[in-house]
């Protein structure tokens, strides 16, 4: 009696489908040639191309046509400031403070301004998309006399307040 041997068949290493690995058996007298099964529709060519190469295709036309377009440079943008001086002498230690609404102002609390000569007081606000509603305070405790004043945003005014 022959003895028969298992051999294992490795797949080609060019194919372009995977191939299976079949175990044929021979005799050890009989060496038979080795024989690989392929699955069914193997052979076919796949459906659809590699992604790689329409990526390149279509990187390559948008850098075209980015070349062709001048560069745009921004224009940087002023922001918007509104200034706000009070012209009125309070007396040596005593500090004038804004409050009201729009610009970051706030009722609850005062904004100090800046003292620029001895009857002067001065305050830039930022940016606001609403006029600004203000009233002056000594030392963030005595409100100023009269109705509350208005600004439009990005405007200037000067005030003489009464206490």
């Amino acid at each position: 009696m022959t003895a028969i041997k298992n051999k294992t068949i490795k797949p080609a290493p060019k194919s372009l489908a995977p191939a299976t690995k079949v175990v044929v058996a021979t005799k050890s007298s009989n060496r038979a040639a080795p024989v690989a099964k392929k699955t069914a529709g193997s052979m076919a060519k796949p459906a659809t191309k590699p992604a790689a190469k329409p990526a390149a295709k279509v990187a390559k036309k948008s850098s075209e046509s980015v070349a062709s377009v001048p560069a745009v440079k921004p224009v940087p943008t002023k922001p918007v400031v509104t200034s706000i001086t009070a012209n009125i002498d309070i007396g040596f230690g005593n500090a004038l403070y804004v409050r009201g609404e729009g610009a970051g102002l706030s009722w609850d609390r005062g904004t100090l301004m800046t003292c620029v000569t001895d009857s002067q007081w001065q305050i830039a606000l930022g940016e606001s998309g609403r006029p600004i509603v203000f009233k002056f305070l000594v030392n963030d405790l005595s409100w100023s006399a009269g109705e509350d004043y208005s600004l439009a945003a990005g405007g200037a005014v000067a005030v003489v307040p009464t206490f």
